[in-house]
Formats: C-alpha cells, structure tokens, sequence
C-alpha cells in the first residue's frame, strides 16, 4: 500500500533525468517534507529495537549530516550513513549497497518510546521531527 505523498515523491523522482539533479538540499528538500512521516521506523526483531534510516538514505547526497536522539532527548547522536556514490549513471536515488553501512541501529528492546530526528540539508538548513514509536513502528 503506497501513501499518497510517497508516491508524489517517487513520480517527482523518475520525472527527474540524473542523479546530479539529486545531488543538493535544493533538490531533495521537496522529497523529503513530501515524505517526513515515513523518516524513520521502528521494528522489534530479535530481541533488540531496530531504528530504520532508510526513507531518508536514498537522498543522503543532498544532506550534510542525519542526527538522531531517543526519548526526549535532542538529536545530538549522528547516523553514520553510507558516503553518496561518485558516479549514479544516471540513477534518480542514491544506491544504498549496505555493506559496510547499514540502514539501521540496534537498541535494547523496548527501549525507544519517541525519535527526534534533525535533518541537516547541504545548504545548512535543518529540518527537525519528533515521533511516537506507535506512529513508526512495523509490526
């Protein structure tokens, strides 16, 4: 099931020729307001909390920093996201290989009741949301 705004977002992207055009805050700031309810997720899954980044990651070239703090707390932790590729050939999103980068942390379970997530753009502006776990969770 798509969410209406997602699917904006994605035919905004394929109506863009090259990844170049995906490259600046310019650029993915429009994508990522359309989609901010989908920032993150959360899902218990082995006995831990994993906190998922991967809405975001695909337009990570257009950010200067992702930020991240738990219940209640300021988005003081950085996300480590995976470095934007040199070379797209012409790709809308930015590839997410996942090797050495993963799209998630781990957290002891039960442990995040809210995210503040901080978005940092490329031109320096920031973009700041607060969650409820029940909002983002995947069950």
């Amino acid at each position: 099931m798509y969410r209406l705004p997602s699917a904006i977002a994605i035919a905004l992207c394929l109506a863009t020729p090259s990844a170049a055009q995906m490259s600046t805050a310019e650029q993915v700031r429009p994508i990522l307001t359309m989609t901010a309810a989908s920032w993150i997720a959360v899902r218990k899954w082995q006995g831990q909390d994993l906190l998922y980044f991967t809405q975001i990651l695909p337009f990570r070239c257009g950010l200067s920093e992702i930020r991240y703090g738990l219940n209640g707390a300021d988005a003081t932790e950085r996300f480590n996201a995976e470095p934007c590729p040199p070379d797209q050939d012409g790709q809308v999103f930015a590839t997410i290989e996942a090797n050495e980068y993963l799209p998630y942390l781990t957290f002891e379970e039960g442990s995040i009741e809210t995210v503040t997530i901080t978005l940092v753009y490329d031109d320096g502006i920031e973009e700041t949301l607060i969650y409820d776990r029940s909002a983002v969770e995947i069950q």
